[in-house]
């Protein structure tokens, strides 16, 4: 009875907002990754999308003053991953706080060089264990297959597959596995990828994906994800182990 009333007053909220298939449609068409997405599970993505702003807070960084377009479109790449795993994933995700550009962290960080800096540095997007999940629109616009360095970037789903991470057992790089998963698999074959390609990186060869990816296992799977979903093809030629297990846990089949 109770899921019925959730369900019959989220359904009044979506009304209330007054969103529209063509406001939706206008606001996700520059995203090459939703030429994916047709027929039903396209509709399928819309209202989930229209069910996260429902469910989810978005407020200002800032006087930064957004649209009903910039919403729909950064809730579409949140449920992206998630299609065809459900909006309860992100139950511990409440809010979403948006700045224009970049905001500067409020806590110190270790620079490459070992130094510990007081003042927090600026940064695109972060998720944090217990709390907002924080972005910036610029960098949301500068999505693409190829829009960071030559690489795949994707700032939201960056930040929620940090999101998803941390379900178990923080971040780590190894989110809660399905069923007919393996986690000593995943566990071996992300260990094994990340040293080949930090070998690769230190030879100065090519790397498939951002170095950003090398910094520790959580940032790993956070651009490994990024990249499943805007450049599948390349993942899946380069990568093919993890491109496969990416596939068993977010239930897509992207390339």
């Amino acid at each position: 009875m109770f899921k019925a009333l959730d369900n019959w007053l989220e359904n009044r909220r979506i009304k209330a907002m007054g969103f529209t298939i063509e406001q939706w449609e206008s606001a996700v068409a520059d995203w090459a990754a939703m030429e994916r997405y047709k027929g039903s599970e396209r509709d399928n993505l819309r209202e989930m999308s229209f069910r996260f702003l429902a469910r989810k807070g978005i407020t200002p960084g800032g006087k930064f003053e957004f649209t009903d377009a910039m919403c729909l479109k950064l809730a579409t790449m949140a449920c992206v991953p998630i299609l065809h795993l459900g909006l309860g994933w992100y139950e511990h995700c409440q809010t979403i706080i948006l700045y224009e550009g970049d905001f500067i962290a409020n806590h110190p960080y270790q620079s490459e060089d070992g130094v510990v800096h007081a003042e927090g540095r600026g940064l695109s997007g972060e998720a944090w264990q217990r709390g907002p999940l924080i972005l910036s629109w610029e960098a949301i616009l500068a999505t693409g297959a190829h829009a960071r360095h030559g690489k795949a970037s994707n700032v939201v789903i960056h930040e929620f597959a940090h999101k998803l991470d941390m379900l178990r057992d923080g971040a780590n790089g190894a989110p809660p596995m399905h069923p007919d998963m393996k986690p000593g698999q995943w566990h071996d074959i992300f260990t094994a990828t990340f040293q080949r390609l930090e070998n690769d990186w230190q030879h100065n060869k090519h790397l498939p994906l951002d170095e950003y990816a090398l910094t520790n296992p959580a940032e790993f799977f956070a651009v490994c994800s990024e990249t499943f979903f805007e450049s599948p093809a390349m993942m899946k030629k380069e990568m093919p182990q993890i491109y496969r297990l990416l596939c068993q846990f977010y239930r897509q089949e992207p390339a």
